[in-house]
């Protein structure tokens, strides 16, 4: 398992420090930090603060998931499917929810809402082409090869 320094500055007297549940959990899990309730209705999407700043290394990524407890027992996920924190960014990490359930959802400041996943970063390097290499499957796309 690889481990990195990631630097966490608190900017709201309301903030948590992400924690990893588990020994073995990929991703932790982050906590509101706002004000007053927020109560999302069916559909409605909120951007909830973290309350903290972060310095990621050069090279890294943040990505910002659902916590999967929520999404099926709730409806409540991100309102962007995965987020990414760029290494460049020294800005609140907040976290934009969706209410995709019938009923209201209120979330409280130190409730755990998303969590994030420390990740490697690859970059292209563009070759505009004339030509692409042949594949079997060629242009088929979505539903190609079949839908079970």
């Amino acid at each position: 398992m690889n481990k990195i320094n990631l630097k966490i500055k608190k900017i709201s007297k309301l903030a948590q420090l992400p924690t990893y549940a588990t020994e073995g959990a990929a991703g932790m899990d982050l906590y509101a930090a706002n004000e007053e309730p927020i109560t999302l209705a069916p559909l409605e999407r909120r951007l909830v603060p973290l309350g903290f700043t972060m310095e990621l290394p050069a090279g890294y990524e943040a990505q910002i998931r659902p916590r999967s407890g929520m999404a099926i027992k709730r409806g409540i996920t991100l309102s962007n499917c995965v987020g990414t924190v760029d290494e460049d960014y020294r800005g609140e990490v907040c976290v934009g929810l969706v209410n995709l359930s019938r009923e209201d959802y209120t979330i409280q400041a130190g409730d755990r809402i998303a969590q994030m996943v420390i990740a490697p970063v690859t970059k292209a390097v563009i070759i505009e082409a004339d030509e692409l290499a042949q594949t079997v499957r060629g242009e088929g796309g979505f539903g190609s090869t079949g839908y079970n």
